[in-house]
C-alpha cells in the first residue's frame, strides 16, 4: 500500500498565496542559455556561456566605465521640440512624452564626463530602447556640446552608438545632425583630442554614415549589426546574395572599415591603455 494517499483531487492553494519568480530575474540569450540577470550584471552584461553580449543602455555602460560609477551629466533637460507638427499613428510630441515615461530618459543620447581609471573622459552613449536609439536635433545637440566640453576641457571623447538611423519625425533637421556632428568631430581633430567610436548592436543609417564612422578609432562590440542600409534594401538594390554574416562587426572589420574588436569584459581596460599609448 502506498504510505501517501492523496484525499482531495486538484491543487487547492489560493491564488493569493501561490509564489512564483518575479519577472526580470533571469535572462535567455538567443542561443537558448539562460543565466541569473545578478550574474550577468557583475559579468559587463555578457553570457559566459555563448560569450552572447546583451543589448545595454547609458546606465550600463556608465557603471562599467566610471570610476565607482560617478559622473557628471552634460545637457541632462534637453528634451526634443516638433518643429514640424508631425504626425504618423500619433503626434511626436505624445510619442517623446511616452517614451520619456517608459524609459525614463529624455532622449536617445546621456552625456557625462569622469573618470575612468584615473582618467579624464567624456562620454556620449545612445540608448535604443528611447525610439530604436534615433538620431534627432537633441541628439545631435547633446554630442556637439559633449565634444565642445571634451575641447574646452582637453580630455579624450569616446561616443558609444547605438541606432537604428536618422529619427523619421524630424525629417531634415535629423539629417543636418550629421553634418554637426561631423563637423564637431572636425574641431576635435584640429585640437589633436582622440575621439574613439564604439559601435554596438545595432549601429545602423545616418549614425554609421556619420560620427560612428569617424573615430582615430573605430572599435566594435562582438556580433554587432553595423551598417547603412538594411540586408533586404541592399539585396534588392544590387539584386545579388550577400555573403553570410553580412554587416556583422567581425565581417566590417575583415574589410578593413574597424579597428579592433572588443569583448564588453575587456573596454574599460582596452579604453585606458588605448587612451595612454595616445597621451
Amino acid at each position: 500500500m502506498a504510505w501517501f494517499k492523496r484525499q482531495n483531487k486538484g491543487i487547492l492553494t489560493p491564488t493569493e498565496n501561490k509564489k512564483e519568480a518575479p519577472d526580470g530575474l533571469w535572462y535567455k540569450t538567443p542561443g537558448g542559455k539562460i543565466i541569473h540577470m545578478r550574474e550577468l550584471k557583475e559579468n559587463a552584461y555578457v553570457s559566459p556561456d555563448d560569450e552572447y553580449h546583451v543589448r545595454i543602455g547609458s546606465k550600463e555602460y556608465f557603471e562599467i566605465l566610471f570610476d565607482d560609477n560617478k559622473f557628471t551629466e552634460l545637457d541632462k533637460d534637453m528634451s526634443s521640440a516638433d518643429p514640424l507638427d508631425f504626425v504618423d499613428s500619433k503626434p511626436y510630441p505624445v510619442r517623446i512624452k511616452q517614451s520619456q515615461e517608459k524609459t525614463e530618459l529624455k532622449d536617445a543620447v546621456r552625456s557625462a564626463h569622469g573618470k575612468m581609471n584615473g582618467l579624464d573622459l567624456c562620454v556620449a552613449c545612445m540608448d535604443f530602447s528611447f525610439i530604436g536609439g534615433s538620431m534627432g536635433s537633441v541628439v545631435g545637440e547633446k554630442i556637439a556640446r559633449a565634444i565642445d566640453y571634451s575641447i574646452k576641457k582637453k580630455v579624450p571623447f569616446l561616443m558609444i552608438s547605438k541606432s537604428g538611423g536618422a529619427r523619421m519625425m524630424e525629417a531634415g533637421f535629423s539629417l543636418m545632425q550629421m553634418a554637426k556632428t561631423s563637423a564637431k568631430l572636425a574641431q576635435l581633430s584640429e585640437a589633436k583630442i582622440p575621439y574613439i567610436s564604439l559601435l554596438t548592436d545595432p549601429t545602423t543609417g545616418g549614425v554609421t554614415a556619420s560620427y560612428a564612422m569617424l573615430g582615430d578609432f573605430n572599435i566594435a562590440e562582438p556580433g554587432a549589426l553595423i551598417g547603412f542600409a538594411g540586408p533586404r534594401v541592399i539585396r534588392e538594390t544590387i539584386g545579388k546574395d550577400l555573403p553570410k554574416g553580412f554587416q556583422s562587426a567581425e565581417f566590417v572589420l575583415e574589410h578593413g572599415f574597424l579597428d579592433f574588436i572588443v569583448d564588453r569584459r575587456q573596454l574599460k581596460t582596452k579604453l585606458t591603455t588605448l587612451l595612454k599609448m595616445l597621451k
